[in-house]
C-alpha cells in the first residue's frame, strides 16, 4: 500500500509517495526522485518575470514525474518536485547564484563562479531555452533565501531521510535520479543515432559499477539505446548523494523527450504509454535483484 505525504504551505515543495506507511521499515533499498518535472509558478516569480509560463515551461523536465509514477506499487518510495525548476533548481546548490541577477551583493558563500552559473542555469536559473531571459527585473537575495527555504531545503531534507531510511533497513541505499533531455542533446557526441537514455554516474565516482550496467543492460533490453556520461554525468542531486563507500549509491537517468513528448507543445505523445510501461518493468527488475553486493 502506498502513502503519500505533501508538504503544506503557501506552496508545496514536493510530493512523496511511499512504499509503506510512515514508521515502517521500507520494502527496498531504491528511491525514486524527480527534481525538475515540477509545474507549480508561484505569483510572485511571474510577476518578475519577463517570459510568460508556457516560454519557461521549456525548461521542465516534462512529465517525468507521471513517469515513474508506478513505482511505489513495486516498492520504491518517489520524491517528485512540484515547484518549478526555474523558481527554484533543486539540482543545484543552494547558494549557486548568478551576481548579475541580483540588485544587491551576495555573501561571500555564494558560488558564483560555476559552470552553471556561467550558462545562465544556477539554483535560479537566468534563462529557459534559446537563451531567453526570464526575468525582467534584478531579483534581491532576500528572494533568493526565501526560495531557497521554501523549495530547496524541504526537498533534500525529504530525499535524505528516505535514503537514510532504506539505508538503515537494507544496509544500502540507491538512488535514480530521473530527468529528460531535449531530443538535440541526445545527438551529441557525434553519434550517428540519437540515445535513448544517458546514464550519468559521474565517471564511477557516484555508485558501483554494478548498478549502471544493471540498469544499462535491463534498459538495452527493452530495446533503448544508452549512452553514459555524456551529455550529462550528473548534477548536484548525484554528487551530493553518491558515496558508494558508504554504501549509498546514486545513478542519474536522462530520458530523450522524443519518446514520449511534443517538445513545441509540450503535450504527451502517443510513445508515453509505450515508455511508461517500460520504466515500470525496468523498476520491477530493479526490485527483484540482488543488491547485497553493494553493502
Amino acid at each position: 500500500m502506498t502513502t503519500e505525504q505533501h508538504l503544506q504551505g503557501p506552496g508545496e515543495a514536493y510530493q512523496l509517495r511511499r512504499a509503506a506507511p510512515v514508521g515502517t521499515p521500507p520494502p527496498t533499498p531504491l528511491v525514486f526522485a524527480s527534481p525538475h518535472s515540477g509545474r507549480d509558478y508561484p505569483e510572485e516569480m511571474m510577476a518578475a518575470a519577463a517570459l510568460d509560463a508556457t516560454a519557461i515551461r521549456r525548461s521542465e523536465d516534462a512529465f517525468v514525474d507521471e513517469l515513474i509514477a508506478g513505482a511505489p506499487e513495486a516498492g520504491v518510495a518517489t520524491l517528485t518536485a512540484r515547484l518549478a525548476r526555474a523558481y527554484m533548481d533543486v539540482n543545484r546548490e543552494p547558494f549557486e547564484l548568478d551576481p548579475s541577477m541580483f540588485v544587491d551583493e551576495l555573501p561571500d558563500f555564494a558560488r558564483a563562479r560555476t559552470a552553471r552559473v556561467a550558462a545562465g542555469l544556477g539554483a535560479i536559473a537566468r534563462i529557459v531555452s534559446e537563451g531567453q531571459e526570464i526575468y525582467a527585473r534584478k531579483l534581491t537575495f532576500a528572494e533568493a533565501r526565501g526560495r531557497i527555504e521554501r523549495a530547496h531545503r524541504p526537498y533534500h531534507a525529504a530525499l535524505a531521510r528516505l535514503l537514510g531510511e532504506a539505508h538503515a533497513a537494507h544496509g544500502v541505499a540507491i538512488l535514480i535520479d530521473w530527468h529528460s533531455m531535449p531530443a538535440a542533446a541526445a545527438r551529441q557526441g557525434g553519434r550517428e543515432r540519437p540515445c535513448d537514455m544517458v546514464l550519468g554516474d559521474r565517471f564511477g565516482a557516484a555508485c558501483a559499477g554494478a548498478l549502471t550496467a544493471r540498469v544499462e543492460a535491463e534498459l538495452e533490453k527493452l530495446g533503448y539505446r544508452v549512452a553514459r556520461n555524456t551529455p550529462y554525468a550528473g548534477g548536484y542531486t548525484t554528487e551530493h548523494y553518491g558515496r558508494p563507500a558508504r554504501r549509498t549509491h546514486a545513478l542519474q537517468i536522462e530520458i530523450n523527450r522524443a519518446l514520449y513528448l511534443d517538445e513545441a507543445r509540450l503535450e504527451p505523445t502517443e510513445g508515453f504509454s509505450k515508455l511508461k510501461s517500460d520504466l515500470e518493468t525496468l523498476t520491477r527488475a530493479l526490485v527483484a535483484a540482488d543488491w547485497s553486493g553493494l553493502r
